[in-house]
């Protein structure tokens, strides 16, 4: 299994940024789609944001759009979820996952699911006071 770390997580004030990391141990080929998931207290896990490693090819839920952009540092073997504009509806546990077989078009089809990804990591707090 791909070994994930996520790092970064902390209080902020409404409107403030936070950038998080995952770390992998993975090239891009065993980590081709790598997307980040949020989890708060009584919800669902939702995906907020995915890369497809190779392309740079991202994609976001509509309820991040325009506030939060993930990117990737190949050299650190990194990606990053920069999060700006934050509302207290942001605020839960922050996980990053990883699919080693997707190629740009599953990636981009199938990000949102939790299933679909065969790593994760253990999670970062975030929260956003108002």
């Amino acid at each position: 299994q791909v070994q994930l770390v996520e790092s970064g997580g902390g209080s902020v004030q409404a409107g403030g940024s936070l950038r998080l990391s995952c770390v992998t141990n993975g090239y891009i080929y065993s980590t081709n789609c790598m997307g980040w998931f949020r989890q708060a207290p009584g919800k669902e896990r939702e995906g907020v944001a995915a890369i497809y490693r190779d392309y740079g090819t991202t994609d976001y839920a509509d309820s991040v759009k325009g506030r939060f952009t993930i990117s990737q540092d190949n050299a650190k073997n990194t990606v990053y979820l920069q999060m700006n504009s934050l509302k207290p509806e942001d605020t839960a546990m922050y996980y990053c996952a990883a699919d080693r077989a997707a190629d740009v078009t599953s990636c981009a089809r199938w990000w949102t699911l939790s299933s679909f990804y065969g790593s994760w990591g253990q999670g970062t707090q975030v929260t956003v006071s108002s």
